[in-house]
């Protein structure tokens, strides 16, 4: 007999050890009352869990509410991570694009510039003097174009030798340096190009 009270007692110790290690929860209704429970509460929005070893407490509805607000900043930065992507492509096309000008204008002139007077500067392989301004990549090919018909019109240049975006340019105001067959080199700046 004693040992089978001694097995009663021993499995009620258990089975209360394990509710008190599941949590205890505090939980506040609507009308303020107060109730302390083994199971989550109904409403999240007034819901504590108690820790019963340390005695610390979690709000569970402001870590509800932290982990939506993960949750849509994930979302956020997924979607920014989209859009930026999708800028890239269109800025890569766009100088693709230029870049297939310079180069048929090239072909169609080729008594004006030599073969690589305005060679195509590639978006995976940018020369470390474009590399900080691939963002204006598609102008820079457009304004490169622009320089060296610019340098053409003048009468002192027979024949473009090359065409480059200059040491001296900046975010904000591109610099284009051409060179000519007359030993002639021209500068121009974009607000120049642009008129």
């Amino acid at each position: 007999m004693k040992l089978v009270r001694s097995i009663v007692g021993f499995v009620a110790l258990v089975s209360l050890s394990g509710h008190v290690m599941a949590g205890v929860y505090k939980c506040t209704d609507a009308d303020g009352k107060t109730a302390y429970q083994s199971a989550p509460c109904a409403e999240a929005a007034s819901a504590l869990k108690i820790d019963v070893k340390t005695g610390g407490a979690t709000d569970l509805a402001a870590q509800l509410k932290r982990q939506e607000q993960e949750v849509e900043l994930k979302k956020l930065q997924e979607i920014e991570h989209k859009k930026q992507l999708l800028r890239e492509a269109s800025r890569i096309k766009k100088a693709t694009e230029q870049s297939g000008i310079n180069q048929q204008l090239i072909k169609d002139n080729p008594i004006q510039f030599t073969a690589f007077a305005i060679p195509p500067y590639r978006h995976d392989r940018l020369p470390a003097l474009v590399k900080p301004f691939a963002v204006r990549l598609p102008e820079i090919e457009q304004f490169r174009r622009l320089a060296a018909q610019k340098a053409l019109a003048t009468g002192e240049c027979k024949r473009v030798e090359s065409g480059q975006l200059s040491i001296q340019s900046q975010m904000k105001q591109l610099v284009f340096t051409i060179d000519c067959s007359s030993a002639k080199t021209f500068q121009f700046n974009e607000a120049e190009l642009i008129k």
